[in-house]
């Protein structure tokens, strides 16, 4: 990457003037170091976005023992995730006018680590819940803000860097999924030290944010002492438009909620699809893993392909029928073809990147991209809260899969068809009457 590549990568906020007046030049060049760094940062920030949850759930029995958590206690932990990403997304658009998207992230990441190490040393369940939620607000955040770092500091390679991110983030779950237990094991056995283990990685990405976080801050000083002197009258820079008047924006929260149930469906129970079909534990999980893994290769290469389509709707239907075939198998012969389902859903739940990638691709500015972010994410988690609890309980009260896997393809249909609506070449600030 040459010097002058780099150097274009902070595109500062737009500077309005008066009709009559000539644009300011820059008063602010990024330094050399600032895109190499911003790589690294997006990296291990995306790697840190799901580890606090996947390495909870490979050693949820042995900590729900540990900390004597009742049924009821055990069943909203599960559910805190979805119900943190929802509830702290709303706030990140109100933090990064305030501090700047980058120290946001800076402090998400400080947040991640801190509930990472705390929770393990908690002696009951309210203790462990508060840690979690700590880390889960941080978490929140980051999601929420790095389509927005990616936006603006590579407004040229969105997808590019969407789909390094969402490589990173998927890497980071099936990594945290497979390799809790055996670093437990080889450290002690104790549950306590396998979920500690993961701070460390945490603290480790808190690191390159430091630096990002100061230039970052600087920058807007420079700016704002520019629009002080009279060099230009400056417009807010994070006012954007407002994204419930837009009809792309509920589209992309509706099918970021329906995504978000699938895939946190297919987390929970497909193992025990698997297991009541015939398959043996060992290799349920391992089937389960392998869904996992598929995301790693496709996270990178859907993003780039959705950045170079002018509509990224076929990307959303290619994915939807993929989906679907996976959960005929699993309803027709479920044993027969499990490794063939596995990797079919596994395709099927690459509609994350996917969706991430149109989040940076339907708002025309940085400003806009943090709102519709915070949005999509945040309606969208709600919207998906539901949906492993409701495949629970036709389980439970049907006594077998045939109607939870039904329910499961049918809700694919209307997330084909809001992919669709949210795949089309238009902006939310078009929809809202903003142009540029």
């Amino acid at each position: 990457m040459s010097d002058e590549e780099i150097q274009t990568m902070y595109r500062p906020p737009v500077v309005r003037t008066a009709p009559d007046q000539p644009l300011p030049t820059p008063v602010h060049v990024a330094p050399t170091w600032l895109g190499p760094v911003l790589i690294v940062g997006i990296v291990l920030a995306a790697l840190n976005l799901r580890p606090a949850i996947t390495s909870l759930g490979a050693l949820f029995e042995e900590t729900r023992t540990g900390l004597g958590m009742s049924g009821t206690v055990a069943g909203l932990i599960t559910s805190v995730p979805a119900l943190c990403f929802a509830v702290f997304g709303v706030t990140a658009p109100r933090l990064s006018r305030r501090f700047g998207p980058a120290a946001v992230v800076c402090a998400g990441m400080a947040a991640v680590a801190a509930g990472l190490l705390i929770r393990p040393f908690a002696g009951g369940a309210a203790g462990f819940l508060a840690a979690s939620a700590l880390s889960l607000a941080g978490i929140a955040l980051t999601n929420v803000l790095l389509p927005v770092i990616v936006k603006r500091y590579f407004p040229d390679r969105v997808g590019t860097m969407i789909g390094l991110y969402s490589m990173a983030l998927a890497a980071g779950t099936s990594l945290a999924a497979a390799a809790t237990v055996p670093l437990t094991g080889a450290l002690g056995g104790s549950w306590r030290t396998g979920l500690l283990v993961w701070a460390v990685l945490a603290l480790v990405a808190v690191l390159p944010w430091l630096p990002i976080a100061r230039a970052s801050r600087r920058a807007a000083r420079v700016e704002a002492a520019a629009a002080g002197s009279g060099e230009g009258t400056a417009v807010p820079a994070d006012t954007g438009p407002r994204v419930v008047r837009s009809r792309t924006a509920w589209a992309l929260a509706c099918y970021f909620g329906l995504q978000a149930t699938g895939a946190y469906i297919t987390m929970g129970w497909l193992p025990q699809i698997f297991r009541d079909a015939g398959v043996s534990a060992s290799t349920a999980g391992v089937l389960l893993a392998v869904t996992m893994v598929m995301g790693v290769p496709l996270a990178f290469v859907i993003p780039g392909l959705a950045g170079r389509m002018r509509n990224q709707g076929p990307i959303a239907v290619t994915l939807g029928l993929f989906g679907l075939a996976g959960y005929l198998g699993l309803y027709f012969a479920p044993a027969a073809g499990a490794w063939a389902w596995a990797l079919l859903l596994g395709v099927s739940n690459c509609a994350f990147p996917l969706v991430i990638t149109m989040i940076g691709l339907r708002a025309k500015s940085p400003a806009g991209v943090v709102k519709l972010s915070a949005f999509a994410q945040s309606a969208g988690y709600l919207i998906s809260i539901p949906g492993p609890l409701v495949i629970g309980t036709l389980y439970q009260h049907s006594g077998g899969w045939d109607l939870p896997l039904a329910l499961m393809a049918g809700l694919l249909v209307p997330q084909i068809a809001l992919g669709v609506l949210a795949g089309r070449d238009r902006t939310i600030e078009d929809e809202c009457g903003m142009g540029d």
